[in-house]
Parts: C-alpha cells; sequence; structure tokens
C-alpha cells in the first residue's frame, strides 16, 4: 500500500533533525496523473483548497460577484482592513450586516492585522474569522434565491447542531450546489462529509481530484464561471489570501497561476496549461506545504525568484538564520 513520503528536511546548522512527510500530485489536462508521491487517490479533507468550488456553486446559483468581492467569496483571508470591508460590502449588497455571520469568533489571521486589532481595542469577532469572505457570499447566495439562512433558536443550546434550514447544514440546498459542484470538477464522488472550522460542510476528494480541479478552473475560458473566479483571483490575490502572503506573491509572480493554501498542510496550484498541482502533508504543516507547491512548480521548469524563495521556509537561532525547512532531494531530485 502506498504511504506518505518525506517530502520535506528540517535542517539546522548542516544537520537534519527532522522531515515532513505527505502526498504530492501533478495532474495532465485531460485529468490524468503526470507524477506523484505518495497518496494520491484516496479521500482527503481539502479544507479551505475547497474555496474556489464553492465559490463556484454559488455562481451557478445567481451569487453576483465581480473581482475584489469575488475573489474574497473565495479566500481564506488576512483580516485586513479592506478584507473586512469587503465582507460588509457582500452582506450590505443584500440588506444584512455582519450580525447574519455564522462564523465562529476570531483574531484576524495575519499577525500584523491582528496585532492592529487588538491594539484598537478589538475582541474575537465573527468578521475577522478568516472565512468570512466565503459565508458573506453564501448568505448572499442564499438571500438571491429566498432560500434559509439560519433557525436562532436552534443556536440557544450549546449542543444544536444545524438544522435544514441551516446554510451550514449539509443538507441546505446552498450545500447541495456546492457538492454538485465540487464532484464536477474533481471529476469524482464526494466520500465524505465533515464539518470544517468554519462550521460549513467539508467535502472529502482524493489529492487528484484537487489537482484536477484546479487545473480546470486555471484553463477555464474567461467567460466562464470557473474562468471569472481564476481571473478574479489573479487580478487581485491580495483579496482571495492576504497582502503579505505567499500566496500572493506566487499568483503575481508565476502568469496564469491559481492558487489556495487548506488547513492540515494542503495546498493547490493551477496552471495555465490546465495541468493541477496538489500537496497534503501528513503533520498538517503549512511551513512544509509552502516549500513543497514551490518544489513541485519549480519541477515543472518554473524558476522565478518567489518560487525560489518559498522553497526554503528559515529557521533561526539567535536572532539569526540557521537553516531552513527545505525539498527532500529524493522526492524532487
Amino acid at each position: 500500500m502506498t504511504e506518505p513520503v518525506i517530502l520535506a528536511d528540517v535542517v539546522r546548522s548542516g544537520f537534519v533533525e527532522g522531515h515532513h512527510r505527505g502526498s504530492v500530485v501533478v495532474t495532465n489536462p485531460d485529468g490524468s496523473v503526470e507524477w506523484s508521491a505518495g497518496i494520491v487517490d484516496e479521500p482527503m479533507f481539502p479544507r479551505s483548497s475547497n474555496k474556489p468550488m464553492q465559490a463556484l456553486g454559488m455562481l451557478r446559483n445567481g451569487l453576483p460577484l465581480e473581482g475584489k468581492l469575488l475573489a474574497l467569496a473565495g479566500a481564506s483571508h488576512s483580516g485586513e482592513q479592506f478584507h473586512l470591508d469587503g465582507v460588509r460590502e457582500i452582506l450590505a449588497s443584500v440588506g444584512l450586516d455582519e450580525s447574519a455571520l455564522r462564523t465562529p469568533a476570531s483574531y484576524p489571521y495575519d499577525d500584523q492585522a491582528r496585532d492592529e486589532w487588538v491594539r484598537s481595542g478589538h475582541a474575537q469577532e465573527r468578521i475577522t474569522m478568516n472565512c468570512s469572505g466565503k459565508h458573506a457570499a453564501m448568505i448572499a447566495t442564499c438571500v438571491h434565491n429566498g432560500w434559509p439562512i439560519h433557525d436562532p433558536a436552534r443556536e440557544q443550546s450549546p449542543d444544536a447542531v444545524w438544522g435544514h434550514d441551516d446554510y451550514r447544514s449539509s443538507d441546505h440546498p446552498l450545500q447541495r450546489a456546492i457538492r454538485t459542484a465540487i464532484e464536477d470538477t474533481a471529476g469524482e464522488k464526494v466520500a465524505h462529509v465533515a464539518v470544517d472550522g468554519c462550521g460549513a460542510p467539508l467535502l472529502a476528494i482524493s489529492l487528484a481530484g484537487l489537482a484536477r480541479s484546479f487545473g480546470l478552473f486555471a484553463a477555464s475560458p474567461a467567460d466562464t464561471h470557473e474562468g471569472r473566479i481564476a481571473n478574479a483571483f489573479r487580478e487581485y490575490p491580495e483579496y482571495a489570501s492576504g497582502s503579505r502572503r505567499d500566496e500572493a506573491a506566487l499568483m503575481r509572480a508565476v502568469p496564469g497561476l491559481l492558487c489556495k493554501i487548506g488547513a492540515e498542510g494542503v495546498y493547490a496550484v493551477g496552471l495555465p496549461d490546465g495541468r493541477g498541482i496538489a500537496v497534503k502533508l501528513e503533520d498538517g504543516a503549512s511551513r512544509a506545504s509552502s516549500v513543497v507547491i514551490a518544489a513541485a512548480v519549480r519541477r515543472l521548469g518554473f524558476d522565478q525568484e518567489v518560487i525560489e524563495k518559498q522553497a526554503a521556509y528559515p529557521l533561526y537561532g539567535g536572532g539569526i538564520r540557521v537553516g531552513e525547512v527545505r525539498p527532500n532531494q529524493v522526492a524532487f531530485g
């Protein structure tokens, strides 16, 4: 049976002190596997890398967002002020405000944004949770279609489970539409349904299916829903992630590239020629997923400075750089 393999080494002062194991796959434009290492055909949770597909389900059902706000609808945003303003704008477009959000309260994802938020006297709030753009778009889609949003009475109990009329329920019309969008683009059926950290349904597909989906989005014509989402990410990468994020830097550096990170060491990339890349780290380390995805992009012939930088996560000792997390040579050559 195939197992996760060593994809990255942790090197400190010239000594290999550890490894990150996981799986990586590159798919061809036709969806077939071009290259892989580890487990790529078994169900896994894409986590927030599913967000472009979730946005597709919303666009198919009339969500009227474009540009910056469409990128925000598929984002795990950093909680910077322009992100919060955008979430409020999405909600205001359907006559609602941030009190409609059902995201868990959180501080901003970005360290600088979090510090500024706290210094301003704010506590954890729903709007600063990194998925609030997606949730705002989900709510707007429901309003557009006349679908229920949630039942406040159910939330009076700490043991409450989302009712069928809650937009976070896997049985809700919105979530059924999103499931169809995920299955259509991944080219396979959802294998398991769970609850993601933001409370929305989390749908399991294979790592190869995730890569296929991103390749499809990245190569889609601009007048398709998939192409609209991909172009929104490319044109406004800071809205799809954050102004100081590796994802934004990667999309700016490689023309036509689409990317989205997810929790638990997931990272997916689509290239304009229709190839897709997906990574899942067994230990969930985001520091290693960025390194591995950069190594995979470089393996396909891209050599931009940003890729070289992201392929080495720095390690420090005494305030100076003494090592790095770097791609494993056996896995990547």
